[in-house]
C-alpha cells in the first residue's frame, strides 16, 4: 500500500510517498481503508521530534512509527477476533492511538473503541476533522472548566482546530464566549458563535480588566500568572496548548499545587472507551457543533499540508484526502 512515511525528525521535507507493508486488525482493533486524515499540533510535533518527551515515545534518534496522521476516517476492511462492535464495510472515524498506524496511509490499524460509526450526512473529510480536536475541546470545555448556563468564558487560540471547537461547545453549554485570535480569523470565530472577539494583536486581554468564570488556553502564548489576572475567584484555566518546555513547565506545576481560588488544570483527553467521541458526535448530529475545516490537500501533498500546519496560521482544521 502506499503511505507517506518519514525516517528522521525534522520538517516537512522528511515525508515521502512510499510503498510499505499493509498493517494486519489485531484481536481489539480493526484494519480501516482510510480516505481521509486530519493533521494536529499533536502530528507536527512528532514529525518534528520536538519537545524532547516525544522521542522519549517514538525513538530517540530515529521515529518507531513512520506513519504519521492520529485522526482519520475510512471504511472498515477486516475486524479482529475480539471485536463485536464494528462489522467489515462500517463507515467510521476516530482516533488510532499513539502505539497504531497513522492515517496517512491507504489502510491503517486502529482501536475498535477509538473508533465511531461515521453519520451519512458527515463527509470522510468532516469526519476526519473531528476526533482529537474535539474530544480534546470538550474534555477541556466541559469536564474541565464545567462550563454551564450564563458564564464568561474566553478561548485563547480560538480559531484553531481545538479553539474552533472549543467556542462552539462552551456556547452549546449557555456560556458568554469571548475569542481571542488574529484579525484575519475574527469572522470566522465570530460565525461559530462567539460573542466577543479580541485581536491578540491589538489588545492584551489579560490586561484589559475583564475576568472570566473559565479559560480555555489553546495558544500558551501567556504565563499562567498573566491569565490568572483575567480569572474570576473560583475559576478555572484549563490549559491545552504547548507553549515550550518552560511554559509546561510551570502550568504544570501551577496545576499540582490546585492554587485555590483560581485552579489550573492540564487538559488530557483520555478517550480510549470512546465515551468523550460519542459525545461529542451526539453533538454534532444535534447541529450544536461542526467542524471547521481551513483546507483540503491531496495525498500526494501531504508536505504541503504539514507546512501550512507548522506557519500556524489555519482556521480550523487540516485534511488530507487520502482515498
Amino acid at each position: 500500500m502506499k503511505a507517506q512515511v518519514y525516517s528522521r525528525y525534522g520538517g516537512p521535507d522528511q515525508l515521502r510517498l512510499a510503498e510499505v507493508a499493509r498493517p494486519r486488525a489485531r484481536p481489539d482493533g480493526v484494519l480501516v481503508r482510510v480516505e481521509a486524515a486530519s493533521l494536529n499540533a499533536y502530528d507536527w510535533r512528532l514529525l518534528r521530534g520536538d519537545p524532547a518527551a516525544v522521542r522519549l515515545l517514538q525513538g530517540l534518534f530515529r521515529p518507531k512509527n513512520q506513519v504519521l496522521g492520529s485522526d482519520m476516517a475510512g471504511t472498515v476492511a477486516a475486524v479482529g477476533a475480539d471485536v463485536g462492535s464494528l462489522k467489515v464495510g462500517d463507515q467510521v472515524f476516530g482516533s488510532s492511538g499513539a502505539s497504531w498506524t497513522g492515517g496517512l496511509a491507504e489502510f491503517a490499524a486502529a482501536r475498535a473503541a477509538g473508533l465511531a460509526v461515521k453519520p451519512a450526512n458527515l463527509s470522510f473529510e468532516q469526519a476526519a476533522a473531528l476526533p482529537m480536536a474535539g474530544v480534546t475541546a470538550l474534555a477541556a470545555v466541559r469536564e474541565v472548566v464545567g462550563v454551564k448556563d450564563g458564564m464568561d468564558v474566553l478561548v485563547n487560540g480560538a480559531a484553531g482546530g481545538v479553539g474552533t471547537f472549543a467556542v462552539q461547545l462552551a456556547k452549546a453549554l449557555g456560556a458568554r464566549v469571548t475569542g481571542v485570535c488574529g484579525a484575519n480569523h475574527a469572522e470566522l470565530v465570530r460565525g461559530i458563535g462567539a460573542d466577543r472577539v479580541v485581536d491578540y494583536a491589538k489588545e492584551d486581554f489579560t490586561a484589559a480588566g475583564e475576568a472570566y468564570d473559565g479559560i480555555v488556553d489553546v495558544a500558551a502564548n501567556r504565563s499562567v500568572a498573566e491569565l490568572r489576572r483575567a480569572l474570576k475567584p473560583g475559576g478555572v484555566i484549563a490549559s491545552v496548548g504547548f507553549g515550550g518546555v518552560g511554559h509546561t513547565a510551570a502550568v504544570g506545576l501551577a496545576a499540582a499545587r490546585k492554587r485555590a481560588p483560581k485552579r489550573v488544570a492540564l487538559v488530557a483527553a483520555d478517550n480510549k472507551d470512546g465515551r468523550l467521541l460519542r459525545d461529542l458526535l451526539a453533538l454534532v448530529e444535534a447541529g450544536a457543533v461542526r467542524p471547521v475545516i481551513d483546507r483540503v490537500y491531496p495525498f500526494e501533498q501531504a508536505a504541503q499540508a504539514f507546512a501550512h500546519i507548522g506557519r500556524g496560521h489555519a482556521g480550523g482544521k487540516v485534511v488530507i484526502r487520502v482515498g
